[in-house]
């Protein structure tokens, strides 16, 4: 991997990991279109810990706060209903699915789920249902001419069911085009919390899987020696600058505006993509790394 595959690569992943759009699908197709290898999936896991950095460094208030309520609650009782406590639990609760699928499904994950096919359609579908959940966001916070506004759930609402739903809708993203954001965020909202909520608490919850991953993949890359450090490490670094950039804005974004124009772009993109296929212009395993 040559140093301006690294940058180009660190900043597709750093201008999409948060949003709905998916970032291993657009590392995936970057790679494609370039004709370039594919940068794999260990490329992916450590770039991860670039823009999940910029997670912790952004909520580092929030993420302070409920690390030291969550290890006061193992020893004071009094401090398990303390919300704060509870959302250390919550999440620890969420990240169980992607965790036991991440181990078990990781030779798929590798290999069939990197189909530019399988890629296209996850773009597509996913790009429906948040359409559909943004849609019923927008029903309650506006309401109608026979029907009133509907008040949406925060986090302080969230349990253990609600955080588990969360937690499998996170796993769907181990399948390229599919984006850990846009199926958390649809989850939350058609389980009927505020986007504000269903984005902050869909950032939260990706902080132990992607460190999970990204340090299972180091540990292996550094094994195998099949990782180009000195390139990787640099587009780690371009993630997380440009990946706090993009948190800043889209939280603020999400405060006032509609997810229809990722909805709009993801179908767009599905539906290129699998022209681009049928026709030959493009194979389904274009980019992938020879062997």
């Amino acid at each position: 991997m040559s140093w301006f595959e690294s940058f180009i690569l660190g900043l597709v992943q750093g201008l999409t990991e948060f949003l709905p759009i998916s970032s291993s699908a657009h590392l995936r197709l970057t790679a494609a279109f370039a004709g370039w290898e594919d940068p794999g999936a260990a490329f992916t896991a450590i770039t991860q810990i670039g823009t999940e950095t910029a997670v912790l460094i952004y909520f580092r208030k929030d993420i302070a706060r409920i690390v030291s309520a969550w290890f006061r609650s193992l020893f004071d009782k009094s401090m398990r209903a303390d919300h704060d406590a509870q959302m250390g639990w919550l999440v620890i609760v969420g990240s169980i699915p992607i965790g036991i699928l991440g181990v078990t499904l990781k030779d798929q994950i590798e290999g069939p789920f990197r189909d530019l096919r399988l890629t296209a359609a996850s773009l597509i579908v996913m790009g429906i249902v948040l359409g559909v959940a943004d849609r019923l966001a927008a029903r309650d916070e506006l309401g109608g001419r026979h029907r009133a506004a509907r008040e949406r759930k925060t986090l302080a609402e969230l349990g253990v069911r609600d955080g588990l739903i969360y937690g499998v809708c996170q796993a769907m993203a181990l399948i390229p085009g599919v984006s850990r954001s846009g199926a958390t965020i649809s989850g939350g909202l058609l389980m009927g919390y505020t986007r504000e909520a269903a984005a902050r608490y869909s950032f939260l919850l990706a902080i132990p899987a992607v460190l999970a991953s990204g340090g299972l993949e180091l540990k292996d890359a550094a094994e195998g020696g099949h990782v180009s450090w000195g390139p990787t490490l640099f587009a780690t670094i371009v993630a997380f600058v440009v990946g706090y950039a993009v948190i800043a804005w889209f939280m603020k974004f999400i405060t006032t505006k509609s997810f229809m124009p990722f909805v709009i772009y993801r179908i767009a993109l599905g539906i290129l993509l699998i022209v681009l296929v049928g026709t030959g212009v493009l194979s389904p395993h274009a980019g992938e790394s020879a062997g």
